[in-house]
């Protein structure tokens, strides 16, 4: 089974201003995450949007995103990998996105905890039971600040243990509690993946003994950030530190007003596709901005 590792890119939906899904946008910052050299792209996750797309509009954005990689990896040898979003609050239509994922030919599929409905630990387990059995390798979404629900590190282990389930994208911003999942899952495990959540935790995620990153920075710089990561991987943290360091500044920016609000601005001031949000989405507000701007300017970008 492959392994989930290196720097993803948490893929935005370009949109054009009248609302509609940009395409030609989305295949050009494809393009451009390749020869930049991401290690794997997240199409259909909360960055890109996918509360307010319809399913037509997914299936059409998996159309250009998983071919387009697997003609460049044909023709460069390279193994990018593709992690779809296939999360939900209902299990059966998580479980139809597990299987669309798989239908199209998917490395992985990224399924979060079940949101606002708010199960117990008990119904989380068989969400996630259920989407294992489906055959594709599933990555965990723990994410309590979008979900209502936090993964105890006791549930994720029992989770853990469920076939197909490879990993774990950890955005619960508790450092303390990713290293946690280090010790009690991954050393018994070292299969097991434990990818960051957070741009910023990135570096003492990995220092600690992490696989990566699952990132939004990576829209708009992924040659810098995984340089970063690769760095990492290397055990070369004095040159990952000079990374880290220089990015904490958009880091931060790049979160200022909400994602994907903030990077999709950051974006469209460097003219790349990005565009337009999607109601209850807006664009970002004047301060925000000034500090992305701010922020771009100081790092460099």
């Amino acid at each position: 089974m492959a392994k989930l590792q290196g720097s993803y890119t948490a893929l935005i939906t370009p949109m054009l201003q009248d609302g509609s899904v940009d395409y030609e946008g989305f295949r050009k910052n494809i393009v451009f995450q390749l020869e930049q050299g991401i290690d794997g792209l997240l199409p259909l996750g909360t960055s890109g949007e996918t509360p307010t797309l319809d399913e037509d509009e997914e299936e059409k954005l998996l159309d250009v995103c998983i071919p387009l990689v697997r003609e460049f990896n044909s023709k460069n040898g390279k193994d990018v990998k593709v992690l779809v979003g296939a999360g939900s609050n209902n299990t059966r239509d998580a479980v139809r996105y597990v299987e669309r994922a798989k239908r199209h030919g998917a490395d992985f599929a990224l399924v979060v905890t079940p949101y606002y409905n708010k199960p117990s630990d008990e119904g989380i387990y068989r969400h996630f039971e259920a989407v294992s059995k489906v055959g594709v390798p599933i990555v965990v979404y723990n994410i309590q600040g979008r979900t209502g629900k936090n993964i105890s590190v006791s549930l994720l282990k029992r989770i853990a243990s469920l076939p197909n389930i490879i990993g774990v994208k950890e955005a619960s911003g508790n450092i303390s509690q990713m290293m946690e999942v280090i010790e009690k899952i991954k050393l018994a495990n070292p299969d097991f993946s434990v990818m960051s959540g957070d741009d910023g935790l990135t570096l003492p995620l990995m220092a600690a003994g992490g696989d990566g990153v699952i990132s939004v920075v990576t829209n708009m710089i992924p040659g810098l950030m995984t340089q970063m990561v690769h760095d990492c991987m290397k055990g070369d943290f004095e040159s990952a530190k000079k990374i880290h360091y220089r990015l904490q500044p958009f880091f931060r920016a790049a979160f200022c007003d909400g994602n994907p609000i903030s990077i999709k601005y950051a974006m469209n001031v460097k003219g790349m596709a990005a565009g337009a949000l999607r109601l209850p989405l807006v664009e970002a507000n004047p301060a925000a901005q000034e500090t992305i701007k701010a922020a771009i300017k100081e790092c460099n970008l």
